[in-house]
């Protein structure tokens, strides 16, 4: 197993937790892409990261992420096949679904994540089958 597949796994055991407060795996110079879902978007540094997560977060309650699989995609990059479900804050409506994050990792910190709410769709724009 990779370093690169290990750090990832690491940052999956916090979030399966609920615990989204750890950032030590982040380069401060991060890039955050979300390529589709409620809040689309980029941001970097880590000031972006926690704006964009942050902002996230506070509209849902019961958040859980877990990760189902995780992919070498090649020596810089993992990706994460994940599902989660969770609650509006505002609407009470329930949400659950598969998606996947696409972590690129340079001198053992994570450079880059982009995250996608449709695991079909990360899959396609990587040329991978599920």
């Amino acid at each position: 197993m990779s370093a690169n597949l290990d750090l990832v796994r690491s940052i999956y055991a916090d979030l399966e937790h609920g615990d989204f407060s750890r950032a030590d795996w982040a380069d401060p110079e991060i890039e955050f892409v979300a390529v589709e879902g409620p809040e689309p978007g980029s941001g970097t540094g880590l000031a972006g990261l926690g704006a964009a997560w942050g902002g996230f977060l506070s509209a849902w309650e019961d958040l859980r992420v877990e990760a189902d699989d995780y992919r070498e995609v090649d020596d810089e990059r993992v990706l994460a096949l994940i599902h989660f479900t969770g609650h509006g804050k505002t609407s009470g409506l329930g949400v659950a679904g598969k998606g996947a994050a696409l972590f690129q990792v340079r001198d053992g910190k994570v450079a880059r994540v982009v995250t996608y709410f449709d695991r079909d769709r990360a899959l396609a724009d990587l040329g991978l089958a599920e």
